[in-house]
């Protein structure tokens, strides 16, 4: 089986890179790929890239995830995750390969507090969700095989991330403001990956399979909760900790203005995705105490 990866550099095609070499052949492009073209925004290029490589199976990590710079470059944004996604799914049904994809809850308004369904009506409200609904209709409308896999508040060790820098604040502050009433689960790049590899293979064998499913990883939490996890687990394992648990606050999102609105309900339902596939989503905690155990360990 030959396997095309696009965005290796990412947090999620980094850990993809892993969870995929076992496979099959596996072909990882970037940005920077010499070769072929890993560029989105050249669709045409990638195009290219998959007569060539006529693989079996195309995975795309690749997106544009800067939200607020996204309401100011909108083009760059609708290119990267719409226009060449769409193309990729052509592409991909004409070699009749699977094509598997990744979006977000931001393609929700973020409005009440029961977990969103892969059913229920989208209203992103956000360039970047708005381009990232579009790649998943232009990816749905191709006709092609695919698993497009929605998900939510993307971590690793590799490379910047929400826990790190409460870790650097909570070291450098007397007191922190932390966002609470945006709900959602902490979700890692490992995870995705990981489950991204059985999902493949499940898929090739029963093509009654392809289609959209939320995966995230179990339970939820607020931005306010986490950030108390992540200082609390920092604590217990002796980090030098500046800031008083007291002096933690929990804050709205309106404390913080930014140049695209992000959804407050971002918890999404992930019961099709584990009946179909035979799967289990640990809880949010898990995978972040281990991310939390391997930046410290690096640290110490």
């Amino acid at each position: 089986m030959k396997i095309l990866l696009f965005g290796k550099g990412g947090q999620v095609g980094w850990e993809l890179q892993r969870s995929l070499a076992p496979l099959g052949e596996l072909i990882a492009l970037g940005t920077g790929s010499q070769d072929l073209c890993g560029d989105f925004t050249n669709p045409e290029g990638i195009a290219q890239t998959v007569r060539i490589v006529k693989p079996d199976v195309i995975v795309n990590a690749a997106a544009y995830t800067a939200v607020d710079k996204a309401e100011s470059q909108v083009e760059l944004a609708l290119t990267i995750n719409a226009r060449t996604p769409g193309v990729l799914a052509e592409a991909a049904k004409h070699s009749g390969a699977l094509l598997i994809h990744y979006s977000t809850d931001y393609v929700f308004d973020g409005s009440g507090d029961i977990p969103w369904h892969e059913t229920d009506p989208t209203g992103p409200l956000s360039v970047y969700g708005k381009t990232k609904l579009d790649g998943e209709q232009a990816i749905s409308e191709s006709g092609c095989r695919h698993l497009i896999f929605r998900t939510s508040w993307v971590y690793a060790a590799r490379g910047g991330n929400f826990a790190k820098t409460m870790l650097r604040l909570a070291g450098e502050r007397d007191s922190l403001n932390v966002i609470n009433d945006q709900v959602g689960a902490p979700t890692g790049a490992d995870l995705l990956a990981d489950v991204t590899a059985h999902a493949l293979r499940s898929a090739l064998q029963r093509p009654d399979l392809s289609g959209l499913y939320h995966l995230v990883a179990g339970g939820q939490t607020s931005w306010y909760d986490y950030a108390r996890f992540v200082i609390d687990f920092a604590c217990l394992a002796g980090v030098d900790i500046k800031v008083a648990p007291e002096a933690i606050l929990p804050v709205p999102t309106s404390a913080f203005p930014t140049a695209a609105k992000r959804p407050l309900n971002s918890r999404l339902d992930t019961r099709k995705l584990q009946n179909s596939f035979g799967l289990n989503l640990p809880n949010w905690q898990s995978g972040v105490s281990r991310m939390l155990t391997e930046i410290l360990e690096k640290q110490s």
